[in-house]
Formats: structure tokens, sequence, C-alpha cells
């Protein structure tokens, strides 16, 4: 299906174009562009123009350029205008007037591309849904999301990050949301905030994008939450709440945690209710939560958005559980949480919560007892109180019931430092050093936990783990 005519982009961009062209997708990298797809040269660790000739030779149907790049033949599919990252703003707008669509804005400091695919989830199973690819929620991800929308959808679901105050709110307004959801406020990039209070309200400041008659859907639990809902009501129509508080609109009752699965009655609007996750984890039960309230602010059928949750497991390095398989002829293996995208306080407390849940085997391995490991990597981007952060881990109710804790990481120095000795795995200062100790990590009947923040790399470790055996997602 075509996305982009020559003549649309160039109305939308008030661009050149060198040629007709039809293109059937959007590509800022030439790695995965597709034959078919309009190549944007952007600018960022590399001049995307430099792959210009590269990506029409793969197949571009065309390329957005502010020049024509060497290498590139005379009469080349060009759309040129003065400035790429602009232009792609310029689809985005274009795409999103020429959409009936229903726009969900998601934010928060914890649990944003969870939610966003428990959205795509839910959704899916009512209409044609777009939403995000990976995590591109920032200044050239969201503009790349709504330009590869394609006219008929009936619901996008965009996700909106930050790492530094001013960065939500132009992307939000730029979404023109129908329904804004804040999934919670935590301790993340607190480089650049003073406190919880400065990160609430660059998060708050997705309300500000949203379309008139618009709901906000809103977190009670974080103690930020007034200044949420002030925000909210300076923008909203609409807002809906959501926690564990018994005042919410969407009142989380119950959590049962399993080694598989998290079974949750909640209470929407006063009508009890019962729902599932496949995956373990308190934090997916709360965003679940608020998926039902994006399922009601829509209109959709309660009935079926429940169940197409409960079909629900999270992507690879977001709490993915797998079997990893040891010996399989004696049927011997452990059990890896890849949580190793990404970490802050809120997030690493619920994956330990996760771990501390989980039920390892006894008697199958070389030691008697299945045990419980865990292990972390430096959180990043926390500011000048990141080493207190760090060593509260140490305090985290349930933590003795971890056997061994591996430390990677300059920053995870000072928790290893206050383990009892008992719990004290190996301290490496890379991931790289960890990993190639992996053999070592691990029994039969194993439950382990991998997890830390994106620039720490402990993916390496949980790759390491994963060459152990056969795995086999549960």
């Amino acid at each position: 299906m075509t996305l982009w005519t020559s003549t649309d982009a160039a109305t939308a961009t008030q661009g050149t174009s060198t040629a007709d062209w039809q293109a059937n997708g959007v590509s800022i990298d030439t790695r995965t562009l597709q034959p078919g797809d309009l190549f944007v040269a952007l600018k960022d660790a590399r001049d995307g123009h430099d792959f210009v000739a590269a990506a029409l030779a793969k197949g571009a149907a065309a390329a957005l350029v502010t020049y024509i790049p060497e290498g590139v033949p005379p009469g080349a599919p060009l759309l040129i205008v003065p400035d790429v990252l602009k232009a792609l703003e310029d689809l985005a707008t274009f795409a999103r007037a020429r959409t009936k669509a229903r726009v969900i804005g998601v934010t928060g400091s914890v649990g944003k591309t969870s939610t966003k695919e428990m959205l795509r989830a839910v959704l899916s199973g009512q209409g044609r849904t777009h939403a995000a690819e990976a995590s591109y929620n920032n200044h050239w991800g969201v503009p790349l999301t709504l330009a590869r929308m394609p006219r008929d959808t009936d619901f996008a679901v965009i996700e909106i990050g930050m790492n530094h105050p001013g960065e939500i709110a132009p992307l939000a307004r730029l979404s023109r949301l129908d329904v804004a959801l804040i999934t919670t406020i935590a301790p993340a990039h607190l480089e650049a905030f003073n406190d919880l209070n400065g990160i609430a309200a660059e998060k708050a400041s997705i309300f500000q994008g949203l379309e008139p008659g618009g709901t906000a859907i809103v977190p009670l639990d974080p103690p930020t939450a007034p200044l949420l809902l002030a925000e909210a009501q300076r923008h909203a129509a609409r807002i809906l709440t959501f926690g564990t508080r018994a005042d919410t609109n969407y009142h989380l009752a119950q959590v049962t945690v399993g080694n598989a699965a998290t079974i949750v009655r909640a209470t929407r609007q006063g009508t009890p209710t019962l729902y599932k996750v496949m995956s373990p984890g308190k934090h997916f039960a709360a965003n679940g939560l608020a998926v039902l309230a994006v399922a009601d602010a829509l209109g959709l059928d309660p009935a079926i958005a429940a169940t197409d949750l409960g079909r629900w497991s999270p992507p690879q390095g977001r709490g993915t559980r797998e079997r990893i398989a040891l010996d399989p002829v004696e049927n011997l293996s452990f059990d890896l949480i890849d949580d190793a995208f990404n970490s802050n306080p809120a997030s690493l407390a619920a994956a330990l919560d996760v771990l501390i849940a989980a039920n390892p085997q006894d008697q199958v391995g070389r030691i008697s007892g299945g045990r419980r490991i865990a292990v972390l990597g430096d959180m990043l981007e926390l500011g000048p109180t990141e080493t207190d952060l760090h060593l509260a881990i140490a305090r985290h109710p349930g933590l003795s019931q971890i056997t061994t804790i591996h430390c990677v990481g300059p920053r995870m120095a000072a928790l290893w430092q206050a383990l009892p000795r008992r719990q004290q795995g190996l301290w490496c200062a890379t991931a790289p050093e960890l990993a190639a100790q992996a053999r070592g990590l691990v029994d039969a009947g194993d439950v382990v936990l991998v997890k830390g923040s994106k620039g720490i790399k402990v993916s390496l470790v949980v790759d390491a783990l994963r060459k152990l055996g056969q795995g086999a997602s549960q």
C-alpha cells in the first residue's frame, strides 16, 4: 500500500521532488531499509547523506535530503528540503492530519514501552493499530512514527520520552493526542532535573498535546500525583485515575504474581474485573490497568480488551522470561529473566520483586537447592545522588531471599560492598568481564535476573547465558 507519493510529500514539506515516486514506508537506517521505503537522511552520529547512494541501491523509493550527495546518479528520486528533521516533522503533521485515527500518547518514568506494547495488543483486536517500533520516543522517533502512520489507521500509540526539560510538550502537540497516559513518576534522568517534581512537571506536559475533548489518564500512587492532576485539569476534558488508592477510578485491589503470569483483581469505574498478564510482575499489573482505562476512554469492548491483554507478554529485554536448557536429555535447565534494556530505582525494585517471587527448582543441579540469582548493572543518569540510590537497593524488602547478587559497573560497586558476604557474587567493572564467566554463574534449577541500564551493556551477559543452551520462551 502506498504511504507517500512524491506529490503529497512535496506538499507536506514544501520541498522539491526530482522525480515522481511512491513509497510504502519510511526509513532512517539503511541496515533495516526495505525496498520501496523513503529514506530520510538525518544527521546524528553520522550524516545520513553519506548513505543515500546505498539506500537507493538497496531499493529505496526516494531519499529526503538537503542536497544531492556524492555518488547519487543523475535523475535519482530525491525530495530536497532546507532541513531534513524539520521536513520529517512536516511529514508527521501531514500524516496526522489526513487520518481519522484516535491517537494515544504514553509517557512515564518506567513502563512506557511495555505499556505501549500492551496497548498495541489490546487495540489491534478492535481496529487497525499503528504503534512506534522499539523505543522510538525522542525528537526524531516520534515524528518518524507519525510519518509511518497509514491513512486508514484506527488507533495510533505514540511513546514519548525525554532526557531534558522541554522535550515532551512539543512532541505531544505534534501528535495531537486524544488520550494521554502517564505510567508513573520515579527517579530517572535526575542528572537533568533537580528532583521528582521536576520530572513530574515534564511528564505532565504531555497533557498539553491533548485535542479538545481529550482524556488524561493519571497515576495516583506517586507522591507527585497532585502536580500531575493539576496539569491534567488545565488541558483535559476528562480525567481517569488509576492505582492502589481506594479513591481511584481504576483501583488495583489484589495482585497475585506467579512464575509465568500475573493475575489481577481490580475495579473499573466501580465494576469488579479480573484480568491477567502473561508475565510475572506487579508493575505489569498496574500498567495493564492503565491500558484498560485507555480502552474504556476510547469506548472499546471491555471484555475483548481484557482478553487481549491476557495474551500480552513483554518484548525482549523488558522482563521476558525464558527457560534455558542446559541438558535437554536430562531435562536440566534454568530460568532467565531478561530485563536488561533499562534500569532505574523503580524498575529495578519491580524486577527484584519478580525474582523474589520466583520459585527455583531444588534437587536438579550440582547445587542441591535452586537459587535466585541477580546480575545487576549500573543505573545511569541519576545525578549527584546516584551512590545513595545504588546503596538503597541493599534495603529492598525481601532482598535476603536472593541467594547471590553479581554486580557490574563502578556505581554498583557501592551496592556490592554493602551486601552481606553470603550474597556477594562477582563484581566486574564491565559487562564483557562478567559475560566471560557465564558458565560458572548458573546451575540447573536456578532463576536468574539480569537488569541494568542500556549503556552498561548487561545484555551481553544475557546473550552469554542464552548460549549455554537452547532457550525456549515460556
